[in-house]
Parts: structure tokens; C-alpha cells; sequence
């Protein structure tokens, strides 16, 4: 199929299918429907043992069967991130009824964002050679643990010989890759695009790493309360994991095919606070400044915003500092605009949270509703903006914005929009 040229403000970028792989179900309408009833999908960790540790809940993709999307003796040889990935690759497949065999392979490409690549085998490697030597290690162990080995996998069962990347800017990786789908595709440079995030990193190595570092709730006798954004008693985030993968293309290639159109991925905004390694830049001005240009790219205006998806972490530093940038940004009109984390329900998933919450944020432009902020129940003074707690509220939303804000001070902000065609 030849490319056909466009650039980047005439060329719509559209979403014909998703796949879903996280702690409230194993499909994009089943984790709707939770997310829309405000259920948690956090409990007790049971993917590694969390004896002795101040954080002992985690958001796990518990019902997870890799047997049912990939041979058994090839599922063994692939970290569970890179399982999910595949599952959500081929369930977004299905999904957007696109038959691959009539694609260009070359022309079809996939882009994961992702955070820690395979921990749990890194972890389970390194015990494996302090204690029976190097020659015991897994031979698959490199081919496991990278972070592209999800990006890798997904295009090797899909047959998506195209263009092929990861972005690993933390937490902020899976709305980079998103957005730079959304660029390959404007430029020309590819048809298809499976594009999303996928992360597993619940494991010792893991936990250690935030645990020293105070960022995870102890609320462990309450899993179900513990994500708490935004509220005045939150006490830190809850690890997760989980894959969403999405099949963007341009609106042509997909109203030439009669595929289903899902809503806009219509802008794209990334910033850096070239600052502290993992605290938020405290004016909001970096932040801000990537949502302004993702609106920017969209051809919007703070004006025309009807719901943000927030980053929402349930740290006290990042939701207030969140609540900054939002104001710094969007001035009196930010106490006019619904917000809601989709983490308060599923936790922190890390380099997939940005996929997971752009599968919120269009579900929330096809079903009219927004998802609430679960467990706001004290008000922060810092905190003063319409969270939409605890219940979901009707919305027809036309345009959404969806923030994330990594590790490194890397922010990545994406637009989605209802199609008017």
C-alpha cells in the first residue's frame, strides 16, 4: 500500500482497537465497566513475598493465563511483561478487525513504552549467580529482561515488520509512545501502528527500591483504600502492572477499510524539568508546559478541555505539584474541569500507566462518563480542584487530556479527541 503524504496538521491519527491486560479486568470493557464503578483492583502481593516489607499490596493482572495467547514453551522463555504486551497486542488486533495479511508488513509498525523491562527475571538471575554460579543463569536471560523485548514480541506475533521502537522515559514512556505513533504516522513513515506500554516489575528488586525510598502506601490492612490521589491522607503510590496496547492509523487508511474509529489521538505534547531525578519541578511550569503543547499540537485551547486524566499518583509531593501545573496552566478555569486517576483503582503501573489511562480516556470520550477518584475522602487544601469523587459522572466529553510525569523529570501529555468527521 503506498504511503499516502499529509503533513502533520492534516493528517488525523485515529484509534480502531484496543487491548487490555490490567488489575480490573482482562479486556478494554471489562475494565470499563470496573473503572466506571469505582472498583479497586489493589490487594495483598502475591507475586513475590512481601514479609518484612512496609508496602505488601500491589495491582496484579491476577487472572492472567499466558497459555491462552502464547505456546507454553515459548510463554517460558518471555518475561510476563513481554506476555502481556503480546496478549494485548493481539486482543487490539481482534479488536480493530484489521486483517494484517492485506498490510504492507513494512508499513506496520509498533511502538511500547516501558519502564524496567523483565525485574522479576533480573532479580531471579542475579540470585542464580551468587548462589550456583554464572553458568546457571538462564540462557533466554537477555532476551527476557530487556525493555524492548515487549516491542520485539508483540511485532514478532503480529507480523508487524514495520517501524519498530520503546520509549523508556519512566513513567512517562507509554504517552511518549503513543505520541511518537502518532508522529510516525503523520509523517508518513508507517500505516498501522500498535502502540501502548506494557510493565511487570512486581518483585523484591522492585519493592526494595521504593521502599527505601518512602514512595509506597503501607496501608496494608485497607489494599482497597490504600490508592488514595489526591486525597489529604494518601501516603505514597501502590506498585501495579498491566498492558494496554492500541492500533492507531490515519483516518483515511481506516475509513478505507470500514474499521471501527474509537476517537482522535490529535495531540502530543513532551517537556523535560531538567531538575531533581525524581521530585516534580516545583512551579509546574514544566508540566504545563508539555500539556500547553500538547493542546497546542491538537489545535486546542485551555477552553475547550472538557476532562484531564491525571497522573495522579497518590504521593503527596506529585498530586500537589500536579494540582500546580494544572493551575499554572489553565488559570481559573482549572476548578471547571473534571479530574480523576485512574491509579486510585489500579495502582502505579509505571511505564504502563500512561497506556492504561489512554485506554480510560478514550472509553471515557465512547461512553460518556468519567471515572471517579476512589478513597477522596479528606480535602487538601493544596489539593483544591473537582477530583470527581468517589462516583462517576456523565460527560460528553469532546476533547481529553491525559498527563504523565516520569522519573528524570520527563513529562508526556496526550489529546484525544471525539471524531467529527
Amino acid at each position: 500500500m503506498t504511503a499516502e503524504k499529509a503533513s502533520p496538521k492534516q493528517a488525523k491519527i485515529v484509534v480502531t482497537g484496543m487491548g487490555a491486560m490490567t488489575p480490573l479486568g482482562e479486556s478494554p470493557d471489562e475494565f470499563w465497566r470496573n473503572l466506571a464503578a469505582g472498583r479497586s483492583g489493589v490487594g495483598p502481593m502475591t507475586l513475590c513475598d512481601p514479609a518484612g516489607y512496609p508496602c505488601r499490596i500491589s495491582g496484579e493482572v491476577t487472572g492472567f493465563d499466558p497459555a491462552q495467547y502464547i505456546p507454553g514453551r515459548e510463554a517460558r522463555r518471555m518475561a510476563r511483561f513481554s506476555q502481556l504486551a503480546v496478549a494485548a497486542g493481539l486482543q487490539a488486533a481482534e479488536n480493530s478487525a484489521i486483517d494484517l495479511s492485506r498490510e504492507d508488513p513494512y508499513r506496520v509498525g509498533v511502538i511500547l513504552g516501558n519502564g524496567n523491562g523483565g525485574f522479576p527475571t533480573l532479580e531471579e538471575n542475579c540470585r542464580i549467580l551468587a548462589e550456583r554460579g554464572g553458568m546457571r543463569m538462564s540462557p533466554f536471560f537477555f532476551p527476557m529482561i530487556l525493555p524492548n523485548m515487549a516491542a520485539a514480541a508483540v511485532s514478532r506475533y503480529l507480523g508487524a515488520q514495520g517501524y519498530n521502537s520503546t520509549a523508556t522515559t519512566a513513567c512517562a514512556a507509554s504517552n511518549q509512545a503513543i505520541g511518537e505513533a502518532m508522529d510516525v504516522l503523520r509523517r508518513g513513515t508507517a500505516d498501522v501502528v500498535f502502540a501502548g506500554g506494557a510493565e511487570a516489575g512486581i518483585s523484591l528488586l522492585g519493592l526494595s527500591g521504593f521502599a527505601v525510598m518512602r514512595a509506597l502506601s503501607t496501608r496494608n490492612d485497607a489494599p482497597e483504600q490504600a490508592s488514595r490521589p489526591f486525597d489529604a491522607d494518601r501516603d505514597g503510590f501502590v506498585p501495579a502492572e498491566g498492558a494496554v496496547v492500541l492500533v492507531m492509523e490515519r483516518l483515511e487508511h481506516a475509513l478505507a477499510r470500514k474499521a471501527p474509529i474509537l476517537a482522535e489521538v490529535a495531540g502530543f505534547g513532551c517537556t523535560s524539568d531538567a531538575g531533581h531525578p525524581v521530585q516534580p519541578e516545583e512551579s509546574g511550569a514544566s508540566a504545563a508546559r508539555a500539556m500547553d503543547i500538547a493542546l497546542s499540537d491538537a489545535d486546542e485551547t485551555i477552553e475547550s478541555v472538557d476532562y484531564i486524566n491525571a497522573h495522579g499518583t497518590s504521593t503527596p509531593l506529585n498530586d500537589t505539584l500536579e494540582t500546580v501545573a494544572i493551575k499554572r496552566l489553565f488559570g481559573p478555569r482549572a476548578y471547571h474541569i473534571p479530574i480523576s486517576s485512574t491509579k486510585s483503582m489500579i495502582g502505579h503501573s509505571l511505564g504502563a500507566a500512561g497506556a492504561l489511562e489512554s485506554a480510560a480516556c478514550i472509553k471515557t470520550i465512547t461512553e460518556a462518563t468519567v471515572h471517579p477518584t476512589i478513597n477522596y475522602a479528606s480535602p487538601d487544601p493544596t489539593c483544591d480542584l473537582d477530583y470527581v469523587p468517589n462516583h462517576a459522572r456523565p460527560l460528553n466529553a469532546r476533547v481529553v487530556l491525559s498527563n504523565a510525569f516520569g522519573f528524570g523529570g520527563q513529562n508526556a501529555c496526550l489529546v484525544f479527541r471525539k471524531l467529527d468527521q
